[in-house]
């Protein structure tokens, strides 16, 4: 157990590192890793954006973003959840669900991001939308996600790492519905077949901050801030993080489309990543309550079923085939403009967000509860006196 006064002089050195690290990653001068046009080699245009949603958590942050730069925006969605929410941003309504994308023909844009959700038939969404605007953009910007990987095994992780595909999805079988990740994959596949090498695929890790409703990133800020001993998983120190603020995801996509940087990149940060120790700690110094940490291996979480990205959010230890899942090389990126929020930035939004919600809404919908955390902590304790 670590006492209030390790954590006090822990968090001390950790929060600076996490500043070097912070600023490191946005003005780091890479070397020749990319060929692609950065935003820091062209002037910045203006252009004429389609984002495909808009209304939902990643959208508002990328809408409000461009419009800040100067952009003419445009959204395509059902309409139904949050029509004029954009003072002087155009609204055309469809439902891609249905193949309802007629109030897209006859129009031209330089850029079109697309934010398809989390469904198995994305794919289906992106044959159809890719397809009818390949003569009228520029450029497609589709948001996939780290989950299209079949193995992660390989350190540092790259874009390079083996995809899923219908033959080595496991438990799938053909006539099923796509699984999260396949369907992903399937997905960028579609775009690329439409815009071939005016495709841009950028795939994001777990996406936190301020509007994240799944609350997979917000149960540590919320729980830190509670104070009491806190269960913190695995090894401090190897087990590794990689996320990515949304504010700089979005930001980023907006860049990318800028400068027209075409190609496939992580979504993930920072630049080298943060060991459980380092997030951990660092959410908490933007915190004030007593607090005390008990580390607990994570063969001991399994047996009290304290599972990595559902009791134990963010936390995914380097188990095998995941040895790189938090290790990507991100030079890529960097060359191609991303830069990273710091985590106390991203902590003190989240935390604001989460109180401003109603409190029906701020009961956690993921991480462990007060209680299934005490038991463990008890069970590991008890164990520790044999």
């Amino acid at each position: 157990m670590t006492t209030r006064r390790d954590f006090l002089v822990s968090s001390a050195a950790v929060g600076g590192a996490l500043a070097l690290g912070a600023r490191g990653a946005a003005h780091a001068q890479p070397g020749p890793v990319a060929t692609f046009p950065t935003t820091a080699q062209q002037q910045r245009r203006k252009i004429k954006l389609l984002i495909l949603g808009g209304t939902g958590f990643i959208g508002p942050h990328m809408v409000r973003y461009a419009v800040e730069r100067g952009h003419e925006v445009t959204i395509f969605n059902r309409g139904r959840s949050a029509p004029g929410m954009f003072k002087g941003v155009e609204e055309l309504t469809g439902d891609r669900a249905a193949n309802q994308i007629d109030s897209l023909k006859g129009r031209r844009w330089d850029a079109v991001i697309d934010n398809s959700a989390s469904r198995a038939d994305a794919p289906d969404w992106v044959r159809n939308s890719a397809g009818l605007l390949k003569d009228a953009s520029d450029q497609y910007l589709f948001i996939s996600t780290r989950s299209v990987f079949s193995d992660l095994s390989m350190v540092p992780a790259s874009v390079n790492a083996p995809l899923l595909n219908k033959q080595n999805t496991p438990n799938w079988k053909e006539g099923q519905p796509y699984p999260y990740g396949l369907a992903k994959a399937l997905a960028e596949a579609e775009a690329k077949a439409a815009f071939g090498n005016r495709t841009t695929i950028v795939r994001p890790g777990l996406i936190v901050g301020p509007g994240d409703d799944t609350d997979r990133f917000t149960y540590w800020p919320v729980r830190i801030e509670r104070g009491g001993e806190i269960l913190a998983p695995g090894d401090p120190n190897n087990d590794r993080v990689q996320v990515i603020d949304v504010r700089d995801l979005c930001e980023w996509s907006v860049r990318l489309c800028e400068a027209k940087t075409y190609g496939t990149f992580m979504g993930v940060g920072p630049l080298n990543g943060r060991s459980m120790a380092e997030f951990l700690y660092g959410i908490a110094a933007v915190t004030s309550a007593p607090l005390s940490w008990t580390w607990v291996p994570r063969e001991f979480l399994a047996q009290h079923n304290m599972r990595p990205y559902q009791e134990m959010p963010v936390w995914r230890p380097p188990t095998p085939g995941f040895e790189g899942f938090a290790r990507f090389d991100l030079s890529r990126e960097v060359a191609a403009g991303l830069t990273f929020r710091t985590l106390a930035d991203t902590a003190s939004a989240t935390l604001a967000f989460h109180h401003a919600r109603p409190a029906a809404q701020q009961v956690l919908k993921a991480g462990a509860k007060a209680e299934q955390e005490a038991a463990v902590l008890k069970a590991w304790k008890e164990r520790a006196r044999g």
